[in-house]
């Protein structure tokens, strides 16, 4: 019975694992970086990993990573009193199938595709509405459509816009806003658009996603060698490219 008693309560220890990993997708969360974060969370491991702020920087994210740093907790004092009663017989099976069985009924009716689109639109509505404007995550605040975007733009030697002000990245009637700009570790933001751009700046970009990328894609485009002469070097040298930051 013992042995029964353990496989099944690995058995809740996986269910809770994809439940929480699933609730986390619903949260906006990638499938991989969610289970891995679950694991992370639940063995007590912590890893300290960019990943992680994910979890620290969502409000009902956090409520999830509580109970299951709680639940690791009691698991693994459960399972180290299991074994070391392997012998007794007073293990409560019938009591463990019965949780088993109700957690892979709840796992099945969270995949249906219908109950993650109602949950998914009930935990936005609920964290916009319950939470300050400065704990969501940027996804919350700024993104309205598939089209809005935020990325950090690293500026080397061969950018454009070097020695230029912030304002003359951007066009007339061009969806792309410079929200911020980073030199070395000091944010600048005041009298941002009037800031000359240097080297190894980094530049906060807001905006549509595809104008974005086209824009600074026709910028490490205007550096590329022209063909005919690529073919005449025995060696061609390789072009640099800027660094977007997804």
């Amino acid at each position: 019975m013992g042995y029964i008693f353990i496989f099944l309560y690995l058995i809740i220890v996986g269910l809770v694992i994809e439940i929480a990993s699933t609730l986390l997708v619903y949260t906006g969360l990638d499938r991989k970086i969610s289970r891995y974060q679950v694991i992370s969370m639940l063995t007590g491991t912590g890893f300290t990993t960019d990943e992680s702020k994910l979890i620290i920087d969502h409000p009902l994210r956090r409520k999830i990573s509580a109970f299951l740093i709680l639940f690791g907790a009691f698991s693994l004092a459960v399972i180290i009193s299991s074994i070391s009663s392997i012998l007794a017989d007073d293990f409560k099976t019938t009591e463990l199938m019965v949780i088993s069985t109700t957690l892979l009924v709840l796992l099945l009716i969270l995949k249906i595709p219908s109950v993650q689109t109602f949950f998914t639109q009930t935990v936005e509505e609920e964290t916009k509405d319950s939470y300050p404007l400065s704990e969501l995550p940027i996804k919350d605040v700024l993104y309205f459509d598939e089209e809005d975007f935020v990325t950090a733009i690293l500026v080397r030697e061969d950018f454009s816009f070097i020695g230029k002000e912030v304002k003359a990245v951007i066009e007339p009637g061009e969806d792309i806003h410079v929200i911020l700009l980073i030199r070395g570790d000091l944010p600048l933001r005041e009298n941002l658009y009037e800031t000359e751009i240097q080297e190894g700046d980094r530049l906060i970009v807001y905006g549509n996603e595809s104008i974005i990328k086209k824009k600074f894609n026709q910028e490490e485009n205007e550096k590329l060698p022209d063909k005919k002469e690529s073919r005449r070097e025995e060696r061609p040298q390789k072009t640099q490219q800027h660094e977007i930051d997804m």
